[in-house]
């Protein structure tokens, strides 16, 4: 594989939030695609994901997943980012008129991104990369303030979400209400790489060129992974990141996020990948 030139990380999202996905990296990775996830450092397995999964995945890349969506902040006080008790409570939206308007939750915000860091950090991880839950981190203001703390804490390599669109031959796939709504998430995290690409160089961190996961979110599949693939089939020297969330669950449950397990399973697709000219690898 040292002749390609086009890198290829699959990265599952998530590591950490559940033992159900906890299950379904370590499965992956032993399954030879999986090279690379994101670890939150607020999830209720986090403990599990560290203590027992990491150690039997030497050659897993580990990143931090910043998380101020679902949960509780690790630390107090946060009245501008969380509920009285803890919880974080704002939309999307909410956090870009804050980030653009309001100091003091940037200074929260900071607060709750060092603790983060420093959690994983101090459990002996060795990270690999900085990205976040529902792509937070890409809100300007906020991709700069992480692209602050990469430097500081030594972490070389940073997500950003440019996305290339395709379709992939499934009509029906399609013929959804989430599909649109997805088309919109590419146009605004499109136009937010193009401001975030230059911060990078700013501080001196690499970055994926291309991501694919957003056109087909709660969607993605084999399908939906080697189209986008395939779209930068003319592409030379780049690196492209797919992410999904995978979940192996213990009572047999089947939802989108097992289907983005069995991605992990897909022994053609891992051949595939490869044969288009795509090394698998991982951001160390």
């Amino acid at each position: 594989m040292d002749n390609k030139d086009k890198k290829f990380v699959l990265n599952a999202d998530d590591f950490g939030m559940s033992k159900a996905f906890n299950t379904a990296v370590l499965e992956g990775y032993q399954a030879g695609i999986l090279k690379s996830t994101s670890l939150v450092a607020n999830g209720d397995a986090f403990d599990e994901a560290v203590n027992k999964i990491i150690p039997q995945a030497p050659d897993l890349g580990v990143g931090v997943h910043l998380n101020i969506i679902e949960g509780k902040s690790l630390t107090k006080d946060l009245r501008e980012l969380t509920d009285a008790n803890g919880n974080f409570n704002l939309s999307y939206g909410q956090m870009i008129l804050k980030s653009y308007s309001n100091k003091e939750y940037l200074k929260q915000l900071e607060t709750e991104f060092r603790a983060q860091i420093e959690k994983i950090k101090s459990a002996g991880i060795n990270i690999s990369h900085i990205d976040s839950h529902v792509h937070t981190h890409a809100i300007p203001p906020m991709f700069k303030l992480v692209c602050k703390l990469a430097e500081e804490y030594g972490i070389k390599q940073i997500r950003t979400q440019y996305e290339h669109f395709y379709m992939v031959p499934d009509v029906m796939i399609h013929l959804n209400t989430k599909y649109p709504i997805n088309l919109i998430k590419i146009g605004l995290l499109d136009f937010f790489t193009f401001l975030n690409r230059p911060v990078t160089k700013q501080y001196n961190l690499n970055t994926n060129d291309y991501l694919i996961g957003v056109g087909y979110t709660s969607m993605m599949n084999s399908l939906t992974i080697s189209g986008g693939l395939t779209a930068l089939k003319n592409k030379k020297g780049i690196v492209a990141e797919a992410l999904i969330h995978p979940c192996r669950y213990e009572d047999g449950t089947v939802d989108n996020h097992f289907n983005e397990y069995r991605i992990t399973q897909n022994e053609k697709l891992k051949n595939k990948i490869e044969q288009m000219g795509y090394e698998i690898g991982n951001y160390r």
